[in-house]
Formats: structure tokens, C-alpha cells, sequence
């Protein structure tokens, strides 16, 4: 719907949704800061729905120094843990050993400071195995005798991305999805920035008094090309990438397998029927594709196939590849680095990320460099640390000791009890929900946690939850996911907010678009305006 431009006047802009993007904005919005938050297509459509989902500290970031960002990363872990129960879970990980691989000393060494750079409050330390007498030495190759295992997590990424974004709205943020800043620049001691929003919901003039740049692996153009200012950002793009096959294994334990070129590849338990086997570092240039069309490469495919055929016994080719996803991870590098003959390998270069705020305009611009999910929430609170001085606020940091949207089965505290009595918590849901089928409510409390209680609010029977538009997705949920979480294309529901796109047949996706564009146009006709 176009017509006048609407004017909104804020405290924060923050250009890009995912990950960090959306954890800048609930943590300013938590303090009361007045916060805009936009982004040019769907929230975490992009890096942030497309990582290892993991919540760990990076065991392997220990052979290259990184301490200070393995010990905060680690931290970060059981807080993020308690914070989000319902879509992150301890997982136990098996590393097989042989000879020719790093030496057992070594492992043994860097397990010791894994379990101690870091408060550890109810994960398990890491042990030896003897692979012969445990379920996880089953579907490995005869050669592989032993074995180390230590804790890390597993999360929903591309929720991760939406609750945080759903509790910054909750806490008074306006949250615009598939909404283009076409151009910032200062103005009056402000920002001013045009926003150019997709399915007819026209311009947005923002004044803001700091901008955040959150743009991910866009953040070097955004600078450049949207608010003309010069220079090259410390930004150095990686590709990464996973494949999907059926199941290699029935446990729920993952693998972390060493590779001869001196990286690592995890195998996951995935989505019950499915393992998944990545991550590819691959150096990323405009001329191996656009930003917006990343896509896994033949030799990606082999590459993570080879992984797998050199530990289990069963063999994997690529057509076995039921899914892949690619995504490019924005990191911090020293400018020209990609194609510096000093540069390290990528799957050296750092994970950490750069705060740089920029005050040379008389107004405050904060630009967010690199980072990785399991660290999101402390980058949050250092960017709005940065930026609520030039503010005049003084509110103190307050994530630390919040759970996020349904993440509070105990209360509102975050507490080591919600992520070891979640299966506990869970019962008393298939009591008070007896209606529902057992695994499609474990599915609900695993995504929306506590906001059951919205989901299926005056609900009593499976007939109340509407038509069943494709396998497994009830109008109720759809309807939900429209209202609640910004979805509003088959993509937003089936592989972000929910991961049912592995389990349906051809033409679901379309069937469900059918559904979509049928109940905006009811909407349309009952209130006359362009909103969902």
C-alpha cells in the first residue's frame, strides 16, 4: 500500500536482522531505547539460518590461541542454555581418534582447558570412550578403537533469530522485515534514513539518533553504497556450507571428525530422520555469486561426502543429499587479506567479532563486524554499551538473567532446571494438551516453548486447529507464525520457522504459498489496508 511516506523517530536504527542485528535490537529495546530495526528480506534468512547450529565455544579455535574468545564463548553457552530451553539442548559430541590424526596429548589438552576456561554449571565434562562398548562406536569403522567426548549445544538457529527479534518488538521495538534502507546519511544531529518497503507497504522516513549497521556480509556495501562513506571495513567473506542425508546413525550423540587437510567436519543428529554433515570454508567473491544466491559447489558436496566415508561405515554420495544450505560468514580480517599470499587459511581466520563506532559525523554509527551465534547476545550488550552513552542512558545490561519468548518453563529467570526438566516439562504439556497428537506437540513445545499457550489458545480438539493446508502444518500454526513472527512466504515457514520443508512431498511449498496469498487477500478485503 503506498501513499505518504510515513516518519518515524527513534534512538536506534539498526539496518540487518539476523542474528545480531536482532539481538542489538532487544537489548536496546530492553533498556528503553526507542528502537527501529529493518531488514531487506526475511529475519535470519541468510548467515543466520545457515550455520552448524550450534551454541559452542570451538574446540578447535584452541589450536589457533583464541582463548579469549573460546573462554566468552563458553560462558555464553550455559547462558544461552537456560535462556532458551524449548530450542536449544545439551549435545553430547564424539571425537573418533586414529593414528596420523593430532596426537592424543594434544586432545587430551585441549579438552582440559575446554572444561575449565569457563564456569561449567550442569554440562558434562569431557572422558574418554572406548568405542567397542558404546552405542556411539556402532556405525564408525572398525578401525577406530577410542575416542574423546565432551558437551556442547545444539539451538534452532533461524528461531534464535525470531525470538530475539519477537522480544524486541515485545519491549516496544517496530521490527520491519523485507524492508530495503535505500540511504542513510546525517542530518540535524541525526540519522536520516530511507526505507523502501517490499510488498506494498511503501517508504519510511527514520530519524534516528545512532545507527547501527548489523548488515552481516553486507556490511562493507552498506557503508559504501548506502550511507557513502569510504574506506574498506575489516571484513574478510567465508563460505560455508552443509549437506542433509538420511539418517548415518541412531543415537543422539554428533560426531566432530578430523580431516586430513587439518580441519574439522561435525555430523549432527538432525530433524530425526536425518544427519547433518558440514561446515565448508570457502573464500567468497563477487565472482563465484551473489550474496543473495549462495549455493553449495560440486566440490563442497564431495568434499563433506569424503568426510563422512572416512569414518562411517556406511557411504554417502551426493545423491544422497536430500538438502544443502550455504551461507556466507562475514569475518574479521585484516582488508585485502582474501587475496594476500599471507593471508591463513579460512578455516583459520578469526570468529570473533569488531565493535567500531564512528562519531566523525556528529552522530554516533556503530558498525558490528563478524561474530557467531553462540556470542550474539554479549555483542549486544557491548554494541549497546557503546552506543548509550552518545545517548544519555545509563541502564544496565539486563539479558544476562532473561529468558527468551517461550523460554520461561520455570519462570521468568533463566535457570539450569528448565534445560534439565524440559522432557519433565514436556509430560505435564501432553496432560493438559492430551488432544494432540504426541509427536506434533513435541514438536510445538520444542519451537514456541511457553507460547503454547497463545498457539493454542480456546483450542480443545484437533478439529479446532483449522485445516491441515500440507502434512504436519495446521491453519492455527500458519495463522500464528503470520501474526507472531513476520512469515509470510512458504520458505519463512517451512524451512525457517519450522523445519517441516525435509518432511513433505513435492509441491508443498506451493500449496502453502496458495494458502498465504489467499488469507492476505481475506484480509485485504475485511480491512481495506496492504497489512498481513
Amino acid at each position: 500500500m503506498t501513499g505518504t511516506p510515513k516518519r518515524i523517530d527513534c534512538d536506534l536504527l539498526v539496518v540487518g536482522g539476523g542474528i545480531n542485528g536482532a539481538g542489538i535490537a532487544r537489548d536496546a529495546a530492553g533498556r528503553g531505547l526507542r528502537v527501529v530495526l529493518c531488514d531487506k528480506d526475511d529475519l535470519g534468512q541468510h548467515t543466520s539460518s545457515a550455520s552448524s547450529k550450534l551454541i559452542h565455544g570451538g574446540l578447535r579455535y584452541l589450536e589457533h590461541w583464541e582463548f579469549g574468545l573460546v573462554r566468552k564463548a563458553l560462558a555464553e553457552r550455559e547462558v544461552l542454555l537456560k535462556s532458551a530451553p524449548h530450542i536449544m539442548r545439551p549435545l553430547r559430541f564424539v571425537m573418533p581418534h586414529a593414528p596420523g590424526q593430532r596426537p592424543a596429548w594434544m586432545i587430551r589438552a585441549g579438552l582440559f582447558l575446554y572444561d575449565h576456561l569457563a564456569p561449567r554449571d550442569f554440562l558434562a565434562p569431557s572422558t574418554r570412550l572406548q568405542l567397542r562398548g558404546d552405542p556411539a562406536g556402532a556405525p564408525l569403522q572398525r578401525r577406530f578403537t577410542r575416542a574423546f567426548s565432551y558437551a556442547d549445544a545444539w539451538v534452532d538457529d533461524a528461531r534464535l533469530v525470531v525470538l530475539a527479534a519477537l522480544d524486541a518488538r515485545e519491549r516496544g521495538a517496530t521490527v520491519l522485515t523485507r524492508t530495503r534502507c535505500v540511504r542513510a546519511w546525517p542530518e540535524g544531529g541525526r540519522w536520516a534514513a530511507s526505507l523502501d518497503g517490499q510488498a506494498g507497504q511503501g517508504v519510511t522516513h527514520v530519524h534516528a539518533r545512532c545507527l547501527v549497521n548489523a548488515a552481516g556480509p553486507w556490511a562493507a556495501a552498506f557503508l559504501q553504497d548506502v550511507a557513502g562513506i569510504g574506506g574498506t571495513p575489516p571484513l574478510r567473506l567465508v563460505k560455508g556450507s552443509h549437506i542433509v542425508v538420511p539418517r548415518l546413525f541412531a543415537h543422539d550423540d554428533a560426531y566432530l571428525l578430523q580431516q586430513p587437510d587439518g580441519r574439522i567436519v561435525f555430523a549432527l543428529p538432525y530433524e530425526g530422520a536425518f544427519t547433518l554433515v558440514g561446515t565448508t570454508d570457502v573464500e567468497h567473491t563477487a565472482a563465484v555469486g551473489a550474496l543473495d544466491r549462495v549455493a553449495i559447489s560440486a566440490m563442497e558436496t564431495a568434499y563433506l561426502c569424503d568426510a563422512v566415508n572416512r569414518s562411517f561405515e556406511r557411504h554417502i554420495g551426493p545423491g544422497d543429499v536430500v538438502w544443502s544450505y550455504a551461507g556466507v560468514r562475514p569475518l574479521v580480517g585484516a582488508a585485502g587479506t582474501v587475496a594476500a599470499a599471507s593471508a591463513p587459511p579460512a578455516a583459520r581466520a578469526s570468529r570473533d567479532y569488531r565493535l567500531e563506532r564512528d562519531d566523525r559525523f556528529g552522530v554516533p554509527l556503530l558498525s558490528v563486524f563478524g561474530g557467531k551465534i553462540t556470542t550474539f547476545r554479549k555483542l549486544a550488550e557491548q554494541a549497546v554499551d557503546l552506543v548509550c552513552p552518545a545517548l544519555g542512558r545509563q541502564a544496565r545490561p539486563w539479558t544476562a538473567q532473561a529468558c527468551l519468548p517461550g523460554g520461561d518453563l520455570y519462570g521468568r529467570v533463566p535457570v539450569a532446571r528448565a534445560v534439565l526438566e524440559f522432557d519433565a516439562w514436556l509430560r505435564t504439556r501432553r496432560q493438559q494438551y492430551a488432544w494432540l497428537p504426541p509427536a506434533l506437540l513435541e514438536r510445538y513445545a520444542r519451537a514456541y516453548g511457553t507460547r503454547l499457550a497463545i498457539l493454542l489458545s480456546g483450542r480443545r480438539a484437533v478439529d479446532d486447529m483449522g485445516e491441515e493446508i500440507v502434512p504436519g502444518l495446521f491453519e492455527a500454526e500458519a495463522d500464528y507464525l503470520v501474526r507472531h513472527e513476520w512469515a509470510m512466504t512458504a520458505a519463512d515457514i517451512l524451512w525457517r520457522r519450522t523445519k517441516l520443508g525435509l518432511h513433505l512431498p513435492k509441491g508443498a511449498a506451493a500449496t502453502l504459498d496458495g494458502w498465504l496469498e489467499a488469507r492476505r487477500r481475506r484480509v485485504l478485503a475485511a480491512s481495506g489496508s496492504g497489512g498481513w
